[in-house]
């Protein structure tokens, strides 16, 4: 038996619906499951994608510090190819070395330029000299920008997605000299439930990540039973593929989430605490931050290290928690996401794989 005690979870909101998330591999499909539930795709996605900002130049426009550089590459191994962004701050391109790499993931409808003006990220990278790489999701393999968590074949190592993903980390990280102990993944939507099958696919490469508003390992294995995991009524946690890896995670989730349902940031949480260590420590903290109050469900190693740091912060929809107006999907109320997850990854420790044995 695993030593858990993160509190009394939320109780289940009920008679939830979709709301402006797309996921499936063709346009048709989700066009008619957002119908049935009396809604429309947003405007952003019924364009292509937006055009690629410049090098030198931050996406929506403005510049970026000088020495700084923000650019447009495309990255390909042989399980695939994907348009990326890399910012790298100006200290580490004039040689003071990185900290560390974040893979940011996008939600659905999004682009990578979106995410970053959205998250802010590439300010947190200049004050914490941190690489962040903005992969993009090619329409041609979702019709709606979606990273493809509800597919099969983008749940297991060697193929797919994840095996793009994490090539492209590694191999951005090697570039910039970033320590193999450094490496990190966070998204949103889509984008949080990609990273949270990275943490599990490949728990060598990635020493921490973080999940805001995603999903579990193994919710769904087609389109409708990803519709279903998103409302709360996909398939039971013992349903599921027991997550294998603990690798410790920062979670973000609103109580008010009416596109992905708050019992799957619990769910995230579970499976991490399971795959980890007998003994755990468990603690609970609640403030209010930027004129929402939130919880934090905070479980540690007995030797201090923090394998799940879960935030529900309530009356968030489902956006970025303190995230940018510039970006979709944002609130800027509430705790600042972006510097937490930050924080999170920086405190990992140093020297090993940092997982919880």
């Amino acid at each position: 038996m695993k030593t858990l005690n993160l509190g009394a979870m939320r109780q289940a909101m009920e008679g939830l619906r979709l709301d402006g998330f797309g996921a499936g591999n063709a346009q048709s499909l989700v066009e008619r499951t957002l119908a049935q539930h009396g809604l429309s795709m947003p405007a952003q996605a019924a364009g292509g994608a937006r055009p690629f900002p410049a090098a030198g130049a931050q996406p929506g426009g403005g510049t970026i510090p000088q020495g700084a550089s923000f650019t447009t590459d495309r990255f390909t191994c042989p399980a695939g190819s994907r348009e990326m962004m890399v910012y790298v701050p100006a200290s580490v391109a004039a040689g003071q070395g990185a900290e560390g790499l974040v893979l940011m993931l996008h939600g659905c409808t999004q682009t990578h330029a979106d995410f970053a003006r959205g998250t802010g990220m590439n300010d947190l990278a200049e004050r914490h000299r941190l690489i962040v790489v903005y992969p993009q999701q090619a329409r041609g393999d979702n019709a709606q920008s979606c990273w493809n968590w509800f597919s099969i074949g983008d749940q297991r190592r060697g193929r797919g997605e994840p095996e793009i993903l994490a090539q492209m980390a590694q191999a951005q990280a090697a570039l910039h000299r970033v320590p193999s102990d450094r490496i990190f993944a966070a998204g949103l939507s889509a984008g949080a439930a990609m990273a949270v099958i990275l943490g599990q696919t490949h728990p060598e490469v990635f020493a921490a990540i973080g999940a805001h508003s995603g999903l579990p390992f193994g919710a769904a294995r087609d389109v409708p039973g990803a519709f279903a995991a998103m409302n709360g009524t996909g398939m039971a946690d013992s349903a599921r593929p027991r997550a294998a890896t603990a690798t410790p995670t920062i979670i973000f989730h609103g109580s008010a989430d009416r596109t992905v349902h708050p019992q799957n940031a619990a769910s995230i949480a579970a499976d991490t605490l399971a795959a980890g260590p007998d003994q755990t420590i468990a603690d609970q903290a609640t403030a209010t931050t930027g004129g929402r109050s939130h919880r934090r469900d905070i479980t540690s190693t007995l030797d201090g290290q923090v394998i799940v740091d879960h935030w529900t912060v309530e009356g968030l929809g489902h956006a970025w928690s303190g995230g940018r107006a510039g970006g979709s999907y944002t609130d800027p109320k509430g705790p600042d996401a972006s510097a937490e997850m930050v924080r999170f990854f920086l405190a990992q420790p140093r020297g090993g794989s940092g997982k919880a044995a």
